[in-house]
């Protein structure tokens, strides 16, 4: 019974809560005793929240019980990353300057998902302040791989992938400033959406840059990313980045449609250059696949994508350096070196060069905008490269040699927030050693709806979640 509900999809587990057949309590129950088993060795959880999570989860069941049903999220056990507020429940930002730090307000999100009637287990760990893609970078130590316990997590949520991956909690929120829910999912093999800029209320949640970080859903599968994205998303009058749509769509809507005469772009410049040649031949089965269910390949061109990531280089940089710069006069001990370090790259940027780069962003927007007319969504790698190993820095060997890991990794995932178009990983194959591989999917403005339609249809003919739960350590 505990490896039978552990190992189901939100969809498939909501309905048997909705049903009576199993209880909010039960599972919330199984779940605690999950993290208790398995959390001292990824170090997932900064923050295990067992005597709220069970109180909730009673008062779950007793709503149950009235016939008072709040909707697929209702009894399920979900994880935070620790950078989303959460009333008189401490968040650290994986940093010793927050140690003690216990907010007033729950952020706009958790309010959305307690009134779905889900479970918050606990708050999730991620590289320190959300600085950084490797996972390994925080005050409570390194978030190991659910696949290899020597290798990264990916980051920054690096917490929520890999609680998700050895099943800990059924959902997760991560966020996402240049790849951080795209490239731990990937790592970890799991599905992780950063939606369109303004789509998720980020009023709660700790910034590092204000124009390019998103809030996003990760989970298991692609049917439960969908159901997660309609409670979340929507209009904060709070936010001031918050965008109002006339209507938001049910995103779960097209799942199981047909995908035939879709148009899928390749991009034939820079996303497949100097990409692990593992990775590169698991994508191409998957454009092979998208093909085979009725996809059309069309191969693009997308000019100057590299001054395009340099130009969101410098605005993350400028932001991240002005939201902490007065920590940076806490103590050093304070800090990991490396996040301060990086943090300083911001110091000098000028007001001209960070202008700039915000009116290139507008440019680039409208490019991609007029691209988009043409197809329907665009196919590349997640992540350049594969999981390097904890405390890695420099590639010793092969096509990144004498490279800082952070390049490769972060390569294909930041030009998406620079522009705010939404960006889906989802896993697509293992390599030989038995590490995901993820396939980003990216859509036009506010196409979320499209991106699961066609994610789930590549999820499915891959018969990747099989595939996964036979190499994963811990399912």
């Amino acid at each position: 019974m505990k490896e039978e509900i552990s190992n189901l999809q939100i969809t498939q587990l909501a309905k048997s809560i909705r049903e009576k057949k199993v209880s909010p309590v039960e599972i919330t129950k199984l779940f605690l005793n999950q993290i208790k088993e398995f959390n001292p060795q990824i170090n997932a959880f900064i923050t295990i929240m067992e005597k709220q999570a069970l109180e909730d989860a009673k008062k779950a069941e007793k709503k149950l019980m009235n016939e008072t049903y709040r909707g697929p999220l209702h009894g399920i056990p979900i994880g935070l990353k620790d950078l989303v507020f959460t009333k008189d429940i401490k968040t650290t930002m994986a940093s010793p300057i927050y140690k003690n730090f216990i907010p007033k307000k729950n952020a706009a999100i958790v309010g959305k998902l307690k009134d779905a009637g889900a479970i918050i287990i606990g708050k999730l760990n991620t590289h320190q302040f959300a600085y950084g893609p490797t996972g390994d970078r925080s005050y409570y130590g390194p978030v190991k791989n659910p696949y290899d316990l020597n290798k990264m997590s990916g980051g920054s949520s690096s917490g929520s992938a890999a609680a998700l991956a050895a099943n800990m909690c059924l959902g997760a929120i991560g966020t996402d400033t240049a790849g951080s829910i795209r490239i731990p999912a990937s790592f970890c093999g799991v599905v992780g959406m950063k939606p369109t800029y303004g789509l998720v209320s980020k009023r709660g949640v700790y910034p590092l840059s204000r124009t390019l970080d998103h809030v996003g859903p990760m989970t298991k599968s692609i049917e439960d990313n969908a159901l997660f994205l309609n409670i979340i998303a929507g209009y904060d009058p709070l936010d001031f980045n918050s965008k109002k749509l006339k209507t938001y769509p049910d995103y779960s809507k097209n799942i199981n449609k047909s995908i035939k005469g879709v148009v899928i772009g390749i991009p034939q410049n820079f996303f497949f250059d100097n990409v692990d040649e593992e990775i590169t031949k698991s994508i191409e089965n998957s454009i092979n696949l998208l093909k085979e269910l009725g996809g059309i390949i069309v191969e693009i061109e997308i000019p100057n994508v590299q001054n395009h990531i340099l130009e969101q280089q410098l605005i993350l940089r400028s932001e991240a350096y002005t939201t902490h710069k007065q920590h940076l006069e806490n103590p050093k001990n304070a800090w990991d070196e490396e996040v301060r370090m990086r943090l300083y790259t911001g110091e000098g940027i000028s007001a001209d060069s960070y202008i700039k780069a915000q009116e290139e962003r507008v440019t680039t927007y409208y490019k991609f905008k007029k691209l988009f007319e043409k197809i329907d969504i665009l196919i590349s790698p997640t992540a350049a490269m594969l999981p390097p190993d904890i405390e890695q820095r420099e590639i010793n060997h092969g096509i990144f040699k004498g490279q800082h890991i952070r390049w490769p990794i972060l390569r294909l995932t930041s030009l998406f927030n620079f522009i705010g178009f939404p960006a889906m990983s989802l896993p697509c194959g293992l390599s030989k050693n038995n590490l995901p591989i993820g396939v980003q999917l990216i859509g036009d403005m506010f196409q979320e709806q499209k991106l699961y339609q066609i994610g789930d249809a590549l999820f499915k003919a891959s018969n990747i979640s099989e595939r996964l739960k036979q190499k994963n350590l811990f399912r």
